[in-house]
């Protein structure tokens, strides 16, 4: 027997959802004809005139027509091939035959059952989506950044994976357990493959993950070969699912009332994945995120420089305003003397300025990195 691929499960999961959202506009398409069936009843009762049902058979093939031309195809398809779709046809012919308008009846009912249809798929779609942030959420909090963990969000059947895994905590299974055993079985498998085809088992260290260690990494659990230049899979390897990735983008414009431009620049900034993995850090500690990022429209800071570059001063800006403490001041910090800084790093070479003696730091430089006092001519003892 041959198992479905994880494409096949998936194509399988997403037509019996829409299954089912067709199944309950059926079901609410024959609650609106027992309800009119039961008032037409209770109108000829009193009149002492209550008709009895039409043909069955006949009836049938005279309100298939009706059904056809005003009913979304795949509601009037399951409609017709409902075992109950004789019943349901007795009722809208004897509708028709008591002075019910059934071309101007049958719209309504027919918008009726799409909102219907929809509102199922829409929320099945939810609950899918939230089910797979749960267990992304999961493995950032379980499993350490690296292959395995990417490899998992960017299976075909991470879908099927969440489903899973909320089937098995829904039973009271461990799953954290499970995953954490299996990331060692991962592990041995990734480096395994990796040696037959002659890769290297432990990743280098990427540019990206390079450049980005300082403020904007620190705490977070970064993988070696981050890849900013690859959106979609910069945020597998953060382990953030698409929907808390739209989740975040959407607080921070909510965030920059008035400044949705620029609250754009800063979601399609390159170094943009690593803001939301500080955001999904946050959450998972409890943090109001809401309360921190409420800071980019309080100190607007920002919007002082070049124009091009107001995507990167976000990014700054954004990180600093979740780093900081709830409750603390607002606005840029001290001014510092660049050219005094620069002149006393251990990381350049001295400049003149240096080597005549360097001007004093203006207010604000660290003590470390004051310039000392300019040497004396002359010899020392």
């Amino acid at each position: 027997m041959t198992m479905p691929t994880p494409e096949e499960r998936a194509g399988e999961a997403y037509a019996e959802a829409a299954a089912e959202a067709v199944q309950t506009s059926v079901m609410a398409f024959r609650l609106v004809m027992a309800i009119a069936d039961a008032v037409r009843r209770q109108q000829q009762k009193k009149a002492g005139k209550e008709d009895e049902l039409p043909d069955a058979e006949k009836a049938a093939a005279e309100a298939s027509e009706e059904v056809k031309k005003f009913l979304p195809e795949d509601i009037s398809t399951a409609l017709l091939e409902g075992a109950d779709w004789p019943q349901l046809a007795q009722q809208l012919m004897a509708l028709k035959r008591a002075g019910v308008d059934l071309e101007t009846m049958l719209p309504r009912v027919g918008e009726i059952t799409v909102t219907v249809r929809d509102q199922v798929a829409a929320n099945a779609e939810r609950v899918a989506r939230e089910g797979t942030e749960e267990w992304a959420k999961a493995l950032r909090e379980t499993l350490p950044a690296g292959p395995v963990r990417e490899a998992i969000l960017s299976s075909p059947a991470w879908p099927e994976m969440a489903k899973t895994m909320a089937t098995l905590n829904e039973r009271g299974v461990d799953v954290r357990a499970i995953l954490a055993s299996a990331h060692e079985e991962g592990v041995g498998v990734d480096q395994a493959v990796a040696k037959v085809l002659s890769a290297a088992e432990v990743p280098t260290t990427s540019r990206d993950a390079t450049l980005s260690y300082g403020p904007l990494t620190t705490g977070l659990d970064i993988p070696k070969d981050l890849d900013l230049g690859d959106r979609e899979r910069a945020l597998r390897q953060l382990s953030i699912a698409p929907s808390e990735n739209q989740r975040f983008a959407r607080m921070v414009r909510e965030a920059m009332p008035g400044a949705e431009r620029e609250a754009d620049l800063l979601v399609s900034a390159r170094q943009w994945p690593l803001v939301a993995a500080r955001m999904a850090d946050m959450e998972s500690k409890g943090q109001p995120v809401a309360e921190h990022l409420a800071r980019l429209s309080k100190d607007t800071s920002w919007q002082e420089g070049p124009q091009s570059q107001v995507g990167r001063r976000l990014v700054q800006a954004a990180n600093d305003a979740l780093r900081k403490p709830v409750g603390a001041s607002v606005g840029p910090g001290p001014k510092v003397n660049t050219a005094a800084a620069r002149s006393t790093s251990p990381s350049v070479g001295p400049t003149k300025a240096a080597a005549k003696g360097a001007a004093p730091a203006e207010p604000g430089v660290a003590a470390h990195r004051e310039a000392g006092p300019a040497p004396k001519s002359g010899k020392t003892r």
